[in-house]
């Protein structure tokens, strides 16, 4: 396994600009047209599903026992669900996420006619009308307003104008990224992943590296409504890695600054096998790395093995503090995601057996087994 140079500034470069494209679930169809963009000008083949999902192919020596490494496009957002009589809009979200990271911010309306601006607000938004009524409402999305940029102070000025419920509402990911390395952005999950996945596309194929195996690209475009990988596996996956975010709190083991294994999401065990080869990787070439377990968080493995795919599945994620809200990592977090995937995708499959679907015990793997003390009696 070699090192392989990651192009740092395209990494970075490419998720700046992935996080200007709003793509939140049901809405992605310009960031798939910019991944596919990106893929050509590499040279990889690739193809999209009837919704968006993309399938490139890195291809190696052998055409199965192929491996698979995920990444998602969609993101949060939210939905118009009622045009106001006060000429604002209710919204609902679209994904898992508390409505207290959505107030403040700025927002794009995909309404019938041209995009739109505005913002996100509590119904109680200033404290010179409401005084100390505003640090006492409810959380919830029911006490949020859309507050357009528009001469709109009815129902009706919103229709004329063209709003309706079901409009699109992307949120602004308002990306900084600090001269330290830090990056401070919304929509880090999974932009931050997808840039990740490019980048070492990029330099695997300017390596000229032959890989043992076909590694298959996985796009989707609906992971944070549940069904992410469910439809766009190869059937002859043996392996699948999602590249996703690992949530860093006071009660979690993921980092900032390395990549972290999961070891179990709240859907249950990541493969042993899979998972123990991925940190032997991290081990044997120092990288950064710690293991954690999800209890509130599924990824793209999730949906695939519910799916009815019969694929070893892995997680690796770059460390995010504040996740589904305002989000932050660090380029040593993605840069060690980077290495791991770039190594893992140059070895070899872990099991010749795992190329059938159905197979006898012939190379069937153990787990280790507890010394049994046996009692005479």
């Amino acid at each position: 396994m070699q090192k392989i140079k990651i192009d740092t500034d395209y990494l970075k470069d490419t998720l700046v600009a992935m996080l200007s494209i709003p793509s939140p679930s049901g809405y992605t169809d310009q960031i798939v047209h910019f991944v596919g963009e990106k893929l050509g000008r590499m040279g990889l083949e690739f193809e999209v599903t009837r919704r968006g999902a993309i399938r490139a192919t890195l291809p190696g020596r052998r055409n199965h026992l192929d491996r698979s490494i995920a990444v998602h496009l969609d993101t949060l957002g939210a939905m118009v669900r009622a045009l106001k009589p006060n000429g604002r809009l209710s919204i609902a979200p679209v994904g898992t996420w508390s409505s207290r990271f959505a107030e403040g911010a700025r927002v794009t309306i995909f309404n019938a006619g041209s995009p739109q601006r505005g913002t996100v607000l509590p119904l109680k938004a200033s404290g010179h009308a409401y005084g100390g009524a505003v640090n006492t409402q409810k959380t919830s999305w029911d006490h949020l307003e859309v507050r357009v940029d528009e001469k709109c102070g009815s129902k009706k000025d919103l229709q004329d104008a063209g709003y309706c419920v079901g409009d699109f509402v992307a949120f602004d990911a308002v990306p900084e990224i600090s001269p330290n390395g830090f990056i401070n952005a919304r929509h880090l999950d999974d932009k931050a992943g997808a840039a990740v996945l490019l980048a070492v596309s990029k330099a695997i194929v300017e390596s000229g590296i032959q890989l043992a195996v076909d590694s298959h690209l996985l796009f989707t475009i609906s992971e944070e409504v549940g069904s992410g990988a469910s439809s766009v596996l190869h059937g002859d996956v043996a392996e699948m890695v999602a590249i996703d975010h690992a949530p860093v709190a006071d009660d979690q083991n993921a980092s900032e600054f390395g990549a972290t294994i999961g070891m179990m999401d709240q859907s249950g065990p990541f493969d042993y096998h899979l998972s123990r080869k991925l940190i032997k990787i991290c081990q044997d070439h120092r990288i950064e790395h710690s293991r954690d377990v999800f209890r509130h968080y599924r990824t793209d493995s999730a949906s695939a093995i519910e799916a009815g795919n019969d694929t070893r599945t892995a997680l690796v994620g770059y460390g995010v503090h504040g996740s589904h809200g305002w989000e932050r990592t660090h380029t040593d977090s993605l840069l060690a995601v980077a290495d791991l995937i770039s190594r893992y995708i140059q070895s070899p499959p872990m099991f010749k057996r795992d190329k059938d679907d159905l197979a006898g015990l012939n190379g069937f793997p153990h787990q280790p087994e507890r010394d049994v003390i046996r009692i005479k009696t």
